[in-house]
Protein backbone atom coordinates (compact mmCIF):
# COMPACT_ATOMS: atom_id res chain seq x y z
CA UNK A 1 0.00 0.00 0.00
CA UNK A 2 1.41 3.73 -0.85
CA UNK A 3 2.92 5.42 2.29
CA UNK A 4 -0.07 7.97 3.66
CA UNK A 5 -2.97 6.13 2.43
CA UNK A 6 -4.20 4.14 5.42
CA UNK A 7 -7.46 4.87 6.23
CA UNK A 8 -8.03 7.70 4.07
CA UNK A 9 -11.67 9.09 3.13
CA UNK A 10 -13.11 10.52 -0.20
CA UNK A 11 -13.69 14.35 0.90
CA UNK A 12 -11.82 17.83 0.29
CA UNK A 13 -9.71 19.10 2.82
CA UNK A 14 -8.90 23.27 3.01
CA UNK A 15 -5.83 24.00 4.85
CA UNK A 16 -5.07 27.77 5.50
CA UNK A 17 -1.92 28.84 6.80
CA UNK A 18 -1.32 31.16 9.56
CA UNK A 19 0.50 34.73 8.96
CA UNK A 20 -1.03 37.33 10.64
CA UNK A 21 -3.51 39.67 8.85
CA UNK A 22 -1.89 39.15 5.47
CA UNK A 23 -2.62 35.67 6.03
CA UNK A 24 -6.28 36.59 6.73
CA UNK A 25 -6.63 39.08 3.78
CA UNK A 26 -4.39 36.48 1.60
CA UNK A 27 -7.05 33.62 2.12
CA UNK A 28 -10.01 35.90 1.41
CA UNK A 29 -8.88 35.89 -1.79
CA UNK A 30 -8.79 32.49 -2.06
CA UNK A 31 -12.24 31.64 -0.66
CA UNK A 32 -13.70 34.44 -2.81
CA UNK A 33 -12.65 32.36 -5.97
CA UNK A 34 -13.34 28.86 -4.49
CA UNK A 35 -16.32 30.46 -4.02
CA UNK A 36 -17.02 31.27 -7.78
CA UNK A 37 -15.78 27.93 -8.94
CA UNK A 38 -18.52 26.45 -6.39
CA UNK A 39 -15.86 24.37 -3.92
CA UNK A 40 -17.02 26.30 -0.75
CA UNK A 41 -20.06 23.71 -0.29
CA UNK A 42 -17.81 20.79 -1.75
CA UNK A 43 -15.92 21.03 1.23
CA UNK A 44 -15.13 18.33 3.98
CA UNK A 45 -12.77 19.77 6.53
CA UNK A 46 -11.78 23.33 6.90
CA UNK A 47 -8.26 23.15 8.87
CA UNK A 48 -6.62 26.55 9.81
CA UNK A 49 -3.65 28.21 12.40
CA UNK A 50 -3.15 31.67 13.64
CA UNK A 51 -4.16 34.67 11.14
CA UNK A 52 -5.86 31.42 8.93
CA UNK A 53 -7.98 30.98 11.87
CA UNK A 54 -9.73 34.35 11.30
CA UNK A 55 -10.86 33.66 8.51
CA UNK A 56 -11.93 30.51 8.38
CA UNK A 57 -13.50 31.70 11.94
CA UNK A 58 -15.63 34.14 10.48
CA UNK A 59 -16.71 31.54 7.40
CA UNK A 60 -17.68 29.20 9.91
CA UNK A 61 -19.92 31.05 12.25
CA UNK A 62 -21.61 32.83 8.82
CA UNK A 63 -21.81 29.71 7.31
CA UNK A 64 -25.66 28.71 7.65
CA UNK A 65 -26.49 32.05 6.85
CA UNK A 66 -24.85 31.45 3.07
CA UNK A 67 -27.28 31.18 0.44
CA UNK A 68 -26.02 28.79 -2.21
CA UNK A 69 -26.97 28.91 -6.07
CA UNK A 70 -25.39 26.72 -8.62
CA UNK A 71 -22.88 25.83 -5.27
CA UNK A 72 -21.68 29.25 -5.21
CA UNK A 73 -22.74 31.86 -2.21
CA UNK A 74 -24.31 34.67 -3.89
CA UNK A 75 -23.90 36.36 -0.58
CA UNK A 76 -20.53 35.67 -0.08
CA UNK A 77 -18.59 39.14 0.27
CA UNK A 78 -21.29 40.53 2.66
CA UNK A 79 -21.20 37.94 5.12
CA UNK A 80 -17.49 36.72 4.65
CA UNK A 81 -15.32 39.22 2.94
CA UNK A 82 -16.75 42.85 4.16
CA UNK A 83 -16.20 41.92 8.01
CA UNK A 84 -12.73 40.50 7.89
CA UNK A 85 -11.58 43.78 5.63
CA UNK A 86 -13.27 45.60 8.23
CA UNK A 87 -11.48 44.07 11.02
CA UNK A 88 -8.65 44.30 9.45
CA UNK A 89 -8.71 47.85 9.54
CA UNK A 90 -7.94 47.79 13.19
CA UNK A 91 -5.02 47.64 15.72
CA UNK A 92 -5.15 44.71 17.70
CA UNK A 93 -1.90 43.03 19.02
CA UNK A 94 -0.37 46.03 20.11
CA UNK A 95 -3.04 47.48 21.95
CA UNK A 96 -3.73 43.79 23.35
CA UNK A 97 -0.17 43.61 24.75
CA UNK A 98 -0.65 46.91 26.33
CA UNK A 99 -4.06 45.55 27.89
CA UNK A 100 -2.17 42.78 29.28
CA UNK A 101 0.96 43.84 30.03
CA UNK A 102 -0.44 46.42 32.24
CA UNK A 103 -3.31 45.43 33.80
CA UNK A 104 -2.57 42.87 36.31
CA UNK A 105 -5.85 41.38 36.60
CA UNK A 106 -6.02 40.94 32.16
CA UNK A 107 -4.27 38.33 30.27
CA UNK A 108 -3.11 39.46 26.84
CA UNK A 109 -4.58 36.92 25.52
CA UNK A 110 -7.61 37.83 26.93
CA UNK A 111 -7.64 41.36 25.11
CA UNK A 112 -7.00 39.51 21.72
CA UNK A 113 -10.02 37.06 22.79
CA UNK A 114 -12.54 40.46 23.03
CA UNK A 115 -11.58 41.57 19.84
CA UNK A 116 -12.52 38.14 18.11
CA UNK A 117 -15.68 38.91 19.70
CA UNK A 118 -16.52 41.51 17.80
CA UNK A 119 -16.17 39.58 14.64
CA UNK A 120 -17.62 36.33 16.01
CA UNK A 121 -20.21 37.01 18.43
CA UNK A 122 -20.87 34.68 20.65
CA UNK A 123 -20.74 32.09 18.81
CA UNK A 124 -19.84 28.42 20.16
CA UNK A 125 -18.38 25.57 18.60
CA UNK A 126 -21.68 24.03 19.11
CA UNK A 127 -23.30 26.32 16.95
CA UNK A 128 -21.15 25.55 13.56
CA UNK A 129 -22.15 23.12 11.18
CA UNK A 130 -21.70 19.67 11.20
CA UNK A 131 -20.24 20.03 7.78
CA UNK A 132 -17.64 21.23 6.66
CA UNK A 133 -16.12 20.60 10.25
CA UNK A 134 -14.13 23.31 10.83
CA UNK A 135 -11.00 22.44 12.99
CA UNK A 136 -8.76 25.56 14.60
CA UNK A 137 -5.25 24.61 15.61
CA UNK A 138 -3.12 25.03 18.40
CA UNK A 139 -0.38 24.40 20.07
CA UNK A 140 0.25 22.53 23.44
CA UNK A 141 2.51 24.23 25.20
CA UNK A 142 2.77 21.20 28.29
CA UNK A 143 2.74 18.37 25.36
CA UNK A 144 4.19 19.49 22.39
CA UNK A 145 1.77 18.76 20.15
CA UNK A 146 -1.23 19.78 17.90
CA UNK A 147 -4.43 20.73 20.20
CA UNK A 148 -7.83 21.47 18.01
CA UNK A 149 -11.41 22.93 18.43
CA UNK A 150 -14.00 21.73 16.27
CA UNK A 151 -17.43 20.92 16.91
CA UNK A 152 -17.25 17.57 17.32
CA UNK A 153 -14.45 17.34 20.04
CA UNK A 154 -11.16 19.25 21.82
CA UNK A 155 -8.00 18.11 22.68
CA UNK A 156 -4.91 16.23 21.65
CA UNK A 157 -3.72 12.76 20.94
CA UNK A 158 -1.71 12.83 24.15
CA UNK A 159 -4.59 13.90 26.78
CA UNK A 160 -7.29 12.74 25.17
CA UNK A 161 -10.35 14.54 23.97
CA UNK A 162 -13.46 16.75 25.20
CA UNK A 163 -16.61 15.58 23.31
CA UNK A 164 -18.72 18.36 22.21
CA UNK A 165 -17.01 21.14 23.72
CA UNK A 166 -19.04 24.62 24.46
CA UNK A 167 -16.02 27.00 23.61
CA UNK A 168 -16.39 29.81 21.81
CA UNK A 169 -15.01 30.46 18.19
CA UNK A 170 -13.15 33.35 19.79
CA UNK A 171 -10.97 31.89 22.24
CA UNK A 172 -10.51 29.08 19.71
CA UNK A 173 -9.14 31.45 16.99
CA UNK A 174 -7.51 33.60 19.93
CA UNK A 175 -5.40 30.22 21.28
CA UNK A 176 -4.73 29.28 17.52
CA UNK A 177 -3.51 32.84 16.69
CA UNK A 178 -1.73 33.53 19.68
CA UNK A 179 2.10 34.21 18.56
CA UNK A 180 4.79 33.44 21.08
CA UNK A 181 6.04 35.29 22.53
CA UNK A 182 4.09 38.47 22.09
CA UNK A 183 0.30 37.37 22.14
CA UNK A 184 0.69 33.87 24.32
CA UNK A 185 0.06 32.10 25.99
CA UNK A 186 -3.44 30.87 26.42
CA UNK A 187 -4.41 29.32 29.51
CA UNK A 188 -7.96 27.45 29.92
CA UNK A 189 -8.91 25.35 32.96
CA UNK A 190 -11.78 22.86 31.82
CA UNK A 191 -13.02 20.23 33.84
CA UNK A 192 -10.15 17.56 34.01
CA UNK A 193 -13.07 15.03 34.69
CA UNK A 194 -14.91 15.33 31.08
CA UNK A 195 -11.67 14.81 29.30
CA UNK A 196 -12.39 11.00 27.51
CA UNK A 197 -9.43 8.38 27.35
CA UNK A 198 -8.70 7.53 23.36
CA UNK A 199 -6.06 5.13 21.99
CA UNK A 200 -2.41 6.69 22.63
CA UNK A 201 -3.36 9.01 24.81
CA UNK A 202 -0.20 8.44 27.32
CA UNK A 203 -0.45 11.33 29.21
CA UNK A 204 -4.42 10.94 30.30
CA UNK A 205 -3.55 9.77 33.16
CA UNK A 206 -1.33 12.58 34.28
CA UNK A 207 -4.36 14.76 35.84
CA UNK A 208 -2.05 18.42 35.50
CA UNK A 209 -2.31 17.83 31.39
CA UNK A 210 -6.16 17.82 31.51
CA UNK A 211 -6.44 20.75 34.58
CA UNK A 212 -4.54 23.23 32.88
CA UNK A 213 -4.04 23.93 29.28
CA UNK A 214 -1.20 26.28 28.13
CA UNK A 215 -1.80 27.00 24.58
CA UNK A 216 0.14 28.85 22.01
CA UNK A 217 -0.48 29.48 18.12
CA UNK A 218 -1.46 26.46 15.83
CA UNK A 219 1.94 27.69 13.72
CA UNK A 220 4.61 26.64 16.65
CA UNK A 221 3.38 23.11 15.69
CA UNK A 222 2.04 23.07 12.35
CA UNK A 223 2.38 26.78 10.59
CA UNK A 224 0.67 25.11 7.54
CA UNK A 225 -2.78 23.30 9.30
CA UNK A 226 -2.39 20.27 7.42
CA UNK A 227 -2.05 17.40 9.45
CA UNK A 228 -5.63 17.56 10.47
CA UNK A 229 -6.94 17.08 6.66
CA UNK A 230 -3.49 15.34 4.97
CA UNK A 231 -4.50 12.20 7.37
CA UNK A 232 -8.26 11.73 6.44
CA UNK A 233 -9.15 13.12 3.08
CA UNK A 234 -8.29 11.84 -0.20
CA UNK A 235 -8.22 15.42 -2.01
CA UNK A 236 -6.33 18.17 -0.53
CA UNK A 237 -6.41 22.34 -1.21
CA UNK A 238 -3.02 24.25 0.65
CA UNK A 239 -3.11 27.84 0.73
CA UNK A 240 -0.40 29.28 2.39
CA UNK A 241 0.76 33.04 3.17
CA UNK A 242 2.96 31.95 5.99
CA UNK A 243 6.20 34.25 6.00
CA UNK A 244 9.07 32.69 3.43
CA UNK A 245 12.55 32.34 5.15
CA UNK A 246 14.53 35.68 5.52
CA UNK A 247 18.25 35.66 4.99
CA UNK A 248 19.81 38.04 7.02
CA UNK A 249 23.88 38.71 6.97
CA UNK A 250 23.25 40.37 10.65
CA UNK A 251 20.85 38.40 13.01
CA UNK A 252 22.16 40.13 16.22
CA UNK A 253 23.20 37.87 19.02
CA UNK A 254 21.05 39.31 21.93
CA UNK A 255 18.76 36.26 23.58
CA UNK A 256 15.97 37.70 22.37
CA UNK A 257 17.07 38.61 18.79
CA UNK A 258 18.61 34.54 19.16
CA UNK A 259 15.27 33.33 20.40
CA UNK A 260 12.79 34.41 17.52
CA UNK A 261 15.60 33.52 15.22
CA UNK A 262 15.92 29.87 16.15
CA UNK A 263 11.82 29.86 15.97
CA UNK A 264 11.98 30.98 12.64
CA UNK A 265 14.76 28.75 11.45
CA UNK A 266 12.84 25.25 13.31
CA UNK A 267 9.22 26.77 11.31
CA UNK A 268 10.82 27.34 8.04
CA UNK A 269 12.61 23.55 8.48
CA UNK A 270 9.10 21.93 9.43
CA UNK A 271 7.07 23.95 6.76
CA UNK A 272 9.14 22.89 4.04
CA UNK A 273 9.15 19.09 5.26
CA UNK A 274 5.63 19.49 5.62
CA UNK A 275 5.21 20.68 1.86
CA UNK A 276 7.76 18.57 0.43
CA UNK A 277 6.40 15.36 1.74
CA UNK A 278 3.15 16.57 0.48
CA UNK A 279 4.40 17.59 -3.11
CA UNK A 280 5.54 14.10 -2.79
CA UNK A 281 2.16 12.54 -1.93
CA UNK A 282 0.57 14.52 -4.75
CA UNK A 283 3.49 12.78 -7.72
CA UNK A 284 3.14 9.38 -6.33
CA UNK A 285 -0.85 9.80 -6.68
CA UNK A 286 -1.26 9.23 -2.81
CA UNK A 287 -3.72 12.64 -2.66
CA UNK A 288 -5.29 14.55 -5.18
CA UNK A 289 -5.35 18.31 -4.84
CA UNK A 290 -3.13 21.46 -4.95
CA UNK A 291 -1.01 23.91 -3.65
CA UNK A 292 -0.61 27.52 -3.63
CA UNK A 293 1.76 29.88 -1.56
CA UNK A 294 1.96 34.00 -1.11
CA UNK A 295 5.76 32.83 -2.78
CA UNK A 296 4.33 30.99 -5.91
CA UNK A 297 5.26 32.54 -9.27
CA UNK A 298 1.94 32.36 -11.43
CA UNK A 299 3.95 31.86 -14.59
CA UNK A 300 5.17 28.43 -12.98
CA UNK A 301 1.18 26.93 -13.31
CA UNK A 302 2.02 27.83 -17.24
CA UNK A 303 -2.23 28.86 -18.00
CA UNK A 304 -2.49 31.23 -20.64
CA UNK A 305 -5.20 32.94 -19.17
CA UNK A 306 -3.62 32.97 -15.55
CA UNK A 307 -3.99 36.48 -14.11
CA UNK A 308 -0.78 37.97 -14.82
CA UNK A 309 1.47 39.14 -11.65
CA UNK A 310 4.97 39.89 -12.43
CA UNK A 311 7.40 37.92 -10.07
CA UNK A 312 8.72 41.36 -8.10
CA UNK A 313 4.90 42.15 -7.40
CA UNK A 314 5.14 38.69 -5.77
CA UNK A 315 7.70 38.88 -3.83
CA UNK A 316 6.71 42.30 -2.58
CA UNK A 317 3.97 40.93 -1.49
CA UNK A 318 5.17 38.52 0.51
CA UNK A 319 7.20 40.86 2.59
CA UNK A 320 3.93 42.59 3.68
CA UNK A 321 3.99 42.51 7.50
CA UNK A 322 2.56 39.40 9.24
CA UNK A 323 1.34 41.68 11.99
CA UNK A 324 -2.29 41.96 13.72
CA UNK A 325 -2.77 45.91 12.32
CA UNK A 326 -4.58 48.04 10.25
CA UNK A 327 -3.99 47.44 6.59
CA UNK A 328 -4.62 50.38 4.16
CA UNK A 329 -7.22 50.10 1.43
CA UNK A 330 -4.66 49.20 -1.18
CA UNK A 331 -2.44 46.65 1.18
CA UNK A 332 -5.96 44.79 1.71
CA UNK A 333 -6.70 44.76 -2.18
CA UNK A 334 -3.60 43.81 -3.10
CA UNK A 335 -3.70 40.63 -0.94
CA UNK A 336 -7.08 39.31 -2.02
CA UNK A 337 -6.34 39.81 -5.29
CA UNK A 338 -3.29 37.88 -5.46
CA UNK A 339 -4.98 35.13 -3.29
CA UNK A 340 -7.67 34.98 -5.91
CA UNK A 341 -5.17 35.08 -8.59
CA UNK A 342 -2.86 32.12 -7.31
CA UNK A 343 -5.84 29.97 -6.17
CA UNK A 344 -7.34 30.65 -9.53
CA UNK A 345 -3.90 29.06 -11.39
CA UNK A 346 -3.63 26.50 -9.21
CA UNK A 347 -7.11 25.15 -8.69
CA UNK A 348 -7.66 25.12 -13.16
CA UNK A 349 -3.90 23.62 -13.55
CA UNK A 350 -4.65 20.68 -10.93
CA UNK A 351 -8.23 20.29 -10.00
CA UNK A 352 -10.59 22.11 -12.11
CA UNK A 353 -9.14 22.27 -15.57
CA UNK A 354 -11.72 24.65 -17.65
CA UNK A 355 -13.56 25.67 -14.71
CA UNK A 356 -15.95 28.13 -15.19
CA UNK A 357 -16.39 31.21 -14.77
CA UNK A 358 -13.14 32.95 -16.06
CA UNK A 359 -11.00 34.68 -13.29
CA UNK A 360 -11.79 38.74 -13.53
CA UNK A 361 -10.03 40.85 -9.76
CA UNK A 362 -11.86 41.19 -7.47
CA UNK A 363 -10.90 45.12 -6.96
CA UNK A 364 -9.65 45.70 -10.71
CA UNK A 365 -8.88 49.42 -9.30
CA UNK A 366 -5.70 47.01 -7.62
CA UNK A 367 -4.64 44.96 -10.20
CA UNK A 368 -1.56 43.30 -10.20
CA UNK A 369 -0.20 42.85 -13.65
CA UNK A 370 1.09 46.68 -13.29
CA UNK A 371 2.89 46.35 -10.36
CA UNK A 372 2.17 47.32 -6.80
CA UNK A 373 -0.93 49.76 -5.86
CA UNK A 374 0.17 52.97 -4.16
CA UNK A 375 -0.42 52.40 -0.49
CA UNK A 376 1.06 48.92 -0.13
CA UNK A 377 4.00 48.99 2.85
CA UNK A 378 6.89 46.49 1.81
CA UNK A 379 9.22 45.39 4.79
CA UNK A 380 12.96 46.12 3.58
CA UNK A 381 14.99 42.71 3.57
CA UNK A 382 17.89 41.35 2.13
CA UNK A 383 16.16 38.22 0.49
CA UNK A 384 13.25 35.68 0.99
CA UNK A 385 13.77 31.99 0.11
CA UNK A 386 10.65 29.93 -0.45
CA UNK A 387 10.93 25.92 -0.57
CA UNK A 388 9.76 25.44 -4.07
CA UNK A 389 6.23 23.97 -4.65
CA UNK A 390 4.45 22.87 -7.96
CA UNK A 391 1.64 21.41 -7.85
Amino acid sequence: MPFGSEGIEPGIGLALSGGGFRATLFHCGALWRLNELGYLPKLTRVSSVSGGSITAGRLAVRWRELLFVNDAATNFLEEVILPLRKFCERDIDGPAILEGTFLPWKRISDALREEYEDLFGATTLQDLPEAPRFIFNASNFSTGVDFRFSRPYAGDYRIGLLRNPTFSVALAVTASSAFPPFLSPVVITPNPDAFERTDGADLYDHRAYRERLVLTDGGAYDNLGLETVWKRLETILVSDAGAPFVFDPDPGSSWHRQTLRAFDIATNQARGLRKRFLIEMFKAGVRKGTYWGIMTEIENYQLPDALPVPAEVTRKLARIRTRLNPFTEAEQCALINWGYAVCDAAMRKYVAPGALPPPSWPYPECALDQGLPLGVKVEETTDLVDVRSAP
